[in-house]
C-alpha cells in the first residue's frame, strides 16, 4: 500500500472510530486492525494517538477553513460598512461545511460527534490546537456575530453561542436517524442538506430572541 494511502486509511478508520467509540475508548491496536496497517505506520506518519485526534479533526476543518475565510471576506465586502444579519451569517456557516465534502455529505454528521466528544471527553490538547490552527478565521467570524447582535451583553452572546453549538450538533450528529424518523412518521424523504436548512432559521430566532429579565 503506497504511504499516501496508508495515512488516509489510518485517518478513515480512526474518524470513524473515535465517532463510534470515543476518543480514550478507541485504541491505536483498534485503528490499526480497522485500517489494515502495523502500529509503526501510525508512529510513522503521525507519531502519537494525540496528534492522530489532530490530524483527524484537521482533514475536515483545513479546507472548511480556508473556504469560509474566502466566503467571509467575500461577505464583509458586500456589507460595504452595514450590520451584518445574524441569520445570513449562519446560511454561510451552513453552506461553507456542506462545499467541503460534497461527495460523502454525510461526514458532516461523523464530524459533529467528534466535534460533541472534544467538548465532552476533556481533549484540553485538541482545543488548543484548534484555537492555534484555526482561531484567527472563527474570530473574524465570531466578530461579525457580536456586530450582527449588539443588544446581547457579552455573558449573554456566549451562552447562546454555546446553546447553538449544543443543538447543531446534537441535530447533526443524529442527522441520519432523524431523517429516518422524518420518513416513518410523515412520509417526508429529506437529507442532511435540508435539515441544516430547517435548523438554521431555528437557531436565529434562538439566538436573538429577546433577553429574560433575571
Amino acid at each position: 500500500m503506497p504511504p499516501k494511502n496508508t495515512a488516509i486509511s489510518i485517518l478513515s478508520a480512526a474518524e470513524e472510530l473515535f465517532a463510534e467509540k470515543g476518543f480514550a475508548e478507541t485504541s491505536l491496536r483498534n485503528i490499526t486492525s480497522r485500517a489494515g496497517v502495523n502500529l509503526a505506520a501510525v508512529n510513522y506518519h503521525f507519531g502519537s494517538k494525540k496528534e492522530l485526534i489532530q490530524a483527524v479533526f484537521a482533514r475536515f476543518l483545513t479546507p472548511f477553513c480556508a473556504e469560509l475565510e474566502s466566503e467571509l471576506n467575500n461577505y464583509q465586502a458586500e456589507l460595504d460598512g452595514q450590520r451584518p444579519d445574524l441569520t445570513t451569517l449562519l446560511g454561510l456557516l451552513a453552506r461553507t461545511a456542506s462545499k467541503v465534502d460534497q461527495d460523502n455529505p454525510d461526514r458532516i454528521a461523523i464530524f459533529m460527534r467528534l466535534l460533541g466528544l472534544a467538548y465532552s471527553q476533556g481533549q484540553g490538547h485538541l482545543r488548543r490546537f484548534l484555537r492555534n490552527e484555526y482561531g484567527t478565521v472563527f474570530a473574524v467570524y465570531m466578530k461579525l456575530v457580536t456586530e450582527a447582535t449588539p443588544e446581547l451583553s457579552e455573558q449573554e452572546r456566549f451562552w447562546r453561542i454555546h446553546f447553538m453549538l449544543g443543538a447543531t450538533v446534537f441535530t447533526l450528529s443524529g442527522a441520519e436517524a432523524l431523517t429516518a424518523m422524518a420518513e416513518y412518521d410523515l412520509g417526508e424523504q429529506t437529507d442532511v442538506s435540508q435539515v441544516i436548512q430547517r435548523l438554521v432559521p431555528f437557531l436565529s430566532s434562538g439566538f436573538q430572541a429577546p433577553v429574560q429579565p433575571s
